[in-house]
């Protein structure tokens, strides 16, 4: 592997740079930005060594790491410039509409869709890290439909990186994303305002916040420009799972308003059951 090239250069972009710079010591990076500020930090800070709005046409690969809502022309265009030997995969949160937009795009076998399971509450080239993807999970959508000998090259960068490889319809992704990650964001940014409104008549609220409220409002800190075209690009799973979320709230409002101890104790440990699906520590 010789040349990457990649469009967006903030936390996720700058920490695949980074990351395979590490290990392909030779690599050549390129890369753009719409911002010219997070261009000249990333050249600043050598997430890449070249400025570059066109990859040559002997790049490997192309990184597409823009807002959710950019990718869809982004991709058209990039395939439209790429050499036959080029792969283009993109690292957004959703991942339906970008199949389906390139379901019959002649050079579909030149596109891999990827979602890293990776990230942080802070944006832009000086939040990228190099050990951000360490052991952290890649989703594939749709492999079958990338050409083999390209998606080798893929391969060969994720395995570098130590990624852990999942496999996934997109719609599944869509919906699944939309639960595990997309309404966590939300309620976070909720929980933030509900907090910050409270604080305008109660102005020592935050010197009672404990660890509890700084973690869970933790992700109210990510970027309303990533996030709010998110919401938008996979607003029906979002919604459903909003309602669902909702109910759920009224429900236990519903339970405290009555002075149902048993039933918050009784709902509370169901819940409790979590403990053994997910293994927050790792």
């Amino acid at each position: 592997m010789k040349k990457i090239h990649l469009v967006g250069l903030g936390l996720l972009g700058g920490s695949f740079a980074l990351a395979a710079r590490q290990k392909f010591p030779e690599l050549q990076l390129s890369g753009q930005d719409a911002n010219p500020q997070h261009l000249q930090d990333a050249l600043d800070l050598g997430i890449i060594s070249e400025a570059k709005s066109i990859p040559d046409t002997d790049t490997d690969l192309v990184i597409l790491a823009t807002p959710a809502d950019t990718l869809g022309d982004l991709l058209v265009q990039t395939l439209a410039q790429i050499g036959p030997d080029t792969l283009v995969f993109d690292l957004g949160s959703t991942k339906a509409k970008l199949c389906s937009l390139v379901a019959e795009h002649p050079k579909r076998s030149q596109y891999l869709a990827t979602h890293p399971i990776a990230g942080t509450e802070y944006s832009g080239p000086k939040a990228a890290d190099a050990g951000l993807l360490n052991r952290k999970v890649m989703i594939l959508c749709e492999l079958e439909k990338t050409d083999l000998h390209l998606k080798e090259k893929a391969y060969r960068l994720f395995d570098a990186l130590n990624l852990k490889l999942r496999f996934m319809d997109p719609a599944e992704h869509d919906r699944h994303l939309a639960f595990v990650s997309h309404l966590s964001h939300l309620t976070s940014f909720m929980l933030g305002k509900t907090v910050l409104q409270k604080m305008e008549d109660e102005k020592n609220i935050f010197d009672m916040a404990g660890s509890g409220f700084s973690s869970t409002v933790r992700l109210a800190k990510s970027s309303p420009d990533m996030w709010a075209p998110i919401f938008l690009e996979n607003k029906e799973n979002i919604l459903a799972a909003l309602d669902g979320y909702i109910a759920n709230l009224s429900a236990f409002r519903q339970k405290i308003a009555e002075g149902d101890g048993a039933g918050l104790k009784k709902e509370m440990r169901e819940i409790n059951a979590i403990r053994g699906i997910l293994d927050f520590g790792n």
